[in-house]
């Protein structure tokens, strides 16, 4: 059967760019028509990204916003933050869908965009025309969108851990602290003192700690969940990985909170989430998850303390660069394009 549908990647020479196009090139309903690049122009995807070798023909092609999406019904963006708000409105004028991996349209409002991406928003007017990305939330509204807004890998994976109390009242005036660990593809293609290899391998150093991009944009996510009054208290750390997220959130809750109801809650919650499972028989693991656009999510039940609270603490475990990036991504281009969901996204991850 021919493919139904038509898609561009806008920016695909990072590694966003590659998983995009590894799952594009593997979808039964969706092909991959071209790559936009301003790099490696002229270059086989391969000379980039050597795991498509010999899969297409494609070469990177500097071409505009509009030039890159003709002919396609969804344009999938992998550029970074800052760049893309300036591109959209070009791929809004050609009538084009588009999923964007940036964090240009998550947040709603121009005051706080400005603090935490450290400028101002060039197209103040489009916040709040996206929809957030998250379909563990809001799969009814992906559906019905034409621009969404794919979440941070950060923000994934804290809001996926986090998901089952915001949804029951147990965040209404919560402080939640959280510490994410990640790997070094989170950082991108282009090579840094931090992220060169001699100085993360046998490493783990924070960076941005109670300041990091993805706060408002968790705190935002589960208020719409239902969660009042929330506030985020985020530690990210550098870890000697390529690929993985592993997140803990520690919080106090009323001692009648314990493991049966919060195990009730996680189960309930995520029931019918293909690509959202707890383990019963252990905790959540970068390894079972790396290479995938599956999450593991758990919990942790401390004893009652003073005061008739218990600290609990929640995990999350994904892959930054798919169910944090680009396959969730592909995932709301399924729902966007009324594909199946789980369309070039069900393999598991490698083991060991």
């Amino acid at each position: 059967m021919a493919k139904r549908f038509k898609a561009a990647i806008i920016g695909g020479s990072g590694y966003g760019g590659a998983e995009m196009a590894r799952r594009l090139l593997l979808h039964p309903d969706v092909e991959l028509a071209r790559v936009a690049s301003i790099d490696h122009v002229g270059e086989p995807l391969s000379a980039v990204h050597p795991n498509l070798e010999g899969l297409t023909d494609l070469t990177f092609e500097d071409l505009t916003p509009a030039e890159a999406a003709k002919g396609c019904d969804v344009a999938l963006l992998a550029l970074p933050h800052k760049v893309t708000a300036a591109k959209v409105p070009e791929l809004i004028a050609a009538g084009v869908k588009v999923v964007d991996m940036s964090g240009d349209f998550r947040l709603r409002d121009a005051a706080t965009y400005a603090k935490f991406y450290g400028a101002q928003h060039p197209h103040p007017e489009l916040l709040g025309t996206f929809v957030y990305g998250l379909p563990e939330l809001n799969r009814a509204e992906i559906k019905k969108a034409k621009y969404v807004a794919s979440p941070g890998c950060f923000a994934t994976s804290m809001e996926l851990a986090l998901l089952p109390l915001a949804r029951t009242g147990l965040l209404d005036g919560a402080v939640v602290h959280v510490t994410g660990i990640t790997g070094s593809s989170g950082s991108g293609i282009a090579p840094g003192a931090g992220t060169h290899h001699p100085s993360r391998a046998g490493n783990l150093k924070s960076y941005k700690p109670l300041d990091h991009q993805h706060v408002p944009e968790v705190v935002q996510t589960l208020a719409d969940a239902g969660a009042k009054g929330l506030e985020l208290r985020f530690v990210p750390v550098s870890a000697p990985l390529t690929r993985g997220i592993f997140t803990t959130c520690f919080l106090e809750l009323p001692a009648e909170v314990d493991a049966g109801k919060l195990g009730a809650l996680f189960d309930e919650s995520f029931a019918r989430e293909a690509f959202v499972r707890r383990p019963k028989k252990r905790l959540p693991e970068v390894v079972a998850v790396a290479g995938s656009n599956y999450c593991e999510v758990g919990f942790s039940v401390g004893p009652t303390v003073a005061g008739g609270k218990r600290t609990v603490t929640c995990f999350a475990a994904i892959d930054n660069l798919i169910k944090g990036g680009a396959g969730q991504a592909i995932q709301n281009m399924n729902l966007v394009l009324g594909c199946d969901e789980k369309a070039s996204l069900e393999d598991p991850g490698n083991w060991p």
